[in-house]
């Protein structure tokens, strides 16, 4: 079943009404059936009470919020209805043991470089110059199964994307997007923008997709884990962000639905205005809604189920069932 994912982009109240969600905006209201969310993602000024947080816990539906530059703030993530010590003592064994730790973390980043070489060799074939880019990123992979430290990982997935990175003004060949270098909190320019406010879309999702599991989303194995209130959907959203957040960064910006003038600077970054925040997030939307041929299922499957389905490997790989390996887009 897909997640069923409400954005609230205006200022309001949210409030339960009867069996339903309410959202007044002031000289209007908007009904939500509760049978129908599973997560609201807020990224305006939105006022709520203890009850509306009761109802949300009874139901099980997940509140992620955004301040005003799209930063992800936090979210209220109700008591898991899917607890299980045993896959908790799993989860603790494989991070306290520094090479089953390890091994997790080289699977999470060899997802992550395998697929950011997937979408350049989709660009490639589409007329980009990027064999360099390519062949850079086949040897930091290949770099992988000799790191013997989490250190080392993060170093070899670093460069992998400072990489990545460089070859973005190829993909793209528009000067108003020219990326230089990666920057964040705030961001400097429009592609970081656009990184940014992706990749806190892609975190959130995978934390509401861990919610259906038995996983505990605090304990991480690339990311350390530590103070940090989630570290697991870091780990996951690895894998993820080029096939997903990149991808669509593409498209919008390629398409020309993603100008210029959808951003503004201000407060020391640049941020996107309402209509381009809501044109990239509904890209993002309709991307993890996508369906690919999964080879192993013979059939098709969204992104979104591949989330979910990349966290059920993870848990088998915790029980001593199979043993995990990235998702890989063979696109």
């Amino acid at each position: 079943m897909n997640m069923r994912t409400i954005l609230l982009f205006s200022d309001g109240r949210l409030a339960r009404k009867d069996n339903t969600i309410v959202f007044d905006y002031g000289d209007r209201k908007r009904y939500l059936p509760i049978q129908k969310i599973d997560e609201i993602l807020i990224f305006g000024e939105v006022d709520l009470n203890k009850r509306f947080l009761e109802f949300c816990s009874k139901h099980g539906i997940i509140l992620h919020f955004f301040n005003h530059y799209e930063y992800y703030t936090g979210s209220y993530y109700p008591r898991e209805h899917y607890n299980s010590g045993h896959m908790l003592l799993k989860q603790v064994a494989h991070y306290i043991d520094f090479e089953k730790r390890l091994q997790l973390a080289k699977g999470f980043v060899e997802g992550a470089i395998r697929n950011i070489r997937q979408v350049l060799k989709y660009y490639q074939n589409r007329g980009r110059n990027l064999s360099d880019t390519i062949e850079r990123i086949e040897s930091l992979n290949e770099d992988i199964q000799g790191a013997d430290s989490i250190e080392t990982l993060m170093a070899i997935e670093g460069n992998a994307r400072a990489t990545y990175y460089k070859s973005f003004d190829e993909v793209i060949k528009n000067p108003s997007f020219v990326f230089e270098k990666r920057t964040r909190r705030p961001p400097q320019n429009y592609v970081n923008t656009l990184i940014s406010l992706g990749n806190s879309i892609l975190y959130t999702t995978v934390l509401s997709e861990i919610y259906r599991t038995h996983l505990d989303p605090r304990i991480g194995y690339l990311h350390t884990t530590n103070w940090r209130r989630f570290t697991l959907n870091l780990d996951i959203a690895e894998v993820f962000k080029p096939i997903i957040v990149d991808r669509a960064i593409f498209t919008v910006v390629n398409d020309g639905r993603i100008k210029a003038d959808d951003f503004v600077k201000e407060s020391g970054g640049v941020f996107l205005k309402d209509n381009g925040r809501k044109t990239f997030i509904a890209e993002i939307m309709q991307k993890l809604q996508t369906t690919v041929k999964h080879r192993a299922l013979g059939r098709s499957v969204s992104y979104r189920r591949l989330i979910r389905m990349e966290l059920y490997k993870l848990e088998k790989h915790l029980l001593g069932e199979k043993e995990y390996t990235p998702f890989v887009a063979s696109w």
